[in-house]
């Protein structure tokens, strides 16, 4: 088997082709079996993955001019909030701010924005991203209205960090870039909560309202007769003392996480409390098997259709 020569120490693992030839490496040499192309313009070593994302954005980052950067529906999936769910898979945005031009390759999205202050973060991995405020309005003319709920709670919801953004921040890009599809934006606004936790609770948590019950508490403290914080129910309705929660594991694979939420339901029954565990199961057919759980444990709790 032919030995390849070394490529030059200055070069990464991925690196653009310019940048190959600047070094010195030969047309001839990119296109030997220990490299690979992952965009035109970029090679890779073979070897190096690509099959998330992230690594797929990490591929196209050595193309990226200094006034582009990843946007788009590209950003939620860089910095790990939600995103349309399986299979659903979000393609690399690249954008650029009018008058620089967006990229035109196989591969990538090229977006070419009106003329802009720019507000791009650069992540630990030095990737460059529009900023999640603005990269939610433009998910907007990719996204339905459930996922842009989703991923609004994510940015506002602190998840033991600071909140990426707020409410207000939401509405002001929308005021000020307007609103797209007959008011998408502003109707995904009027359902979003704080201090939410999972998408899937934003998704059990808007079939139940659709679907005729009561809006639930969202992530409430439950204290025992002395004050005491005992557990914290993912949704609660507090005047029927019961509490819907939707675990999508298949099975545990985490033990200790899954022994620590048996405990903390028994907790929660020994309040008092209808504990209502919704399976993913429960959640085909659009959701009725859910919602007749729910509303069985209302009724039993004293609950009435229409009742507010």
């Amino acid at each position: 088997m032919p030995r390849h020569s070394p490529l030059p120490s200055e070069l990464s693992t991925l690196f653009s082709v310019s940048q190959a030839v600047a070094l010195g490496v030969s047309p001839s040499r990119l296109t030997r079996r220990d490299i690979r192309p992952p965009f035109h313009g970029v090679r890779a070593l073979v070897g190096v993955p690509d099959s998330t994302l992230v690594e797929a954005c990490l591929g196209y980052a050595p193309r990226l001019a200094p006034w582009q950067f990843f946007s788009h529906e590209t950003v939620f999936g860089l910095i790990g909030a939600p995103t349309p769910e399986w299979p659903y898979r979000p393609a690399v945005h690249v954008s650029a701010h009018r008058p620089a031009h967006e990229p035109r390759t196989s591969g990538v999205v090229g977006h070419r924005l009106q003329q802009r202050e720019p507000a791009t973060l650069i992540l630990a991995n030095g990737l460059p991203i529009e900023h999640p405020v603005r990269a939610w309005r433009q998910a907007g003319a990719l996204w339905a209205l459930d996922d842009l709920i989703a991923t609004a709670e994510f940015l506002i919801s602190d998840r033991g960090r600071s909140p990426m953004a707020s409410v207000e921040d939401l509405v002001g890009e929308v005021e000020a870039m307007g609103d797209l599809r007959g008011g998408l934006l502003r109707r995904a606004l009027a359902h979003v909560r704080g201090r939410v936790r999972s998408p899937r609770e934003t998704r059990l948590r808007l079939l139940l309202v659709r679907a005729g019950l009561p809006e639930p508490e969202i992530n409430w403290t439950l204290r025992d007769h002395r004050g005491t914080a005992v557990a914290e129910a993912d949704l609660a309705y507090l005047r029927w003392r019961v509490a819907p929660e939707y675990d999508g594991r298949v099975h545990a694979e985490d033990p200790q996480q899954f022994a620590r939420d048996a405990d903390r339901w028994e907790l929660i029954r020994a309040l008092g409390w209808d504990h209502v565990r919704i399976l993913n199961h429960h959640m085909r057919d659009g959701g009725c098997p859910a919602v007749a759980k729910v509303r069985d444990a209302l009724i039993r709790a004293g609950w009435r259709p229409g009742q507010a």
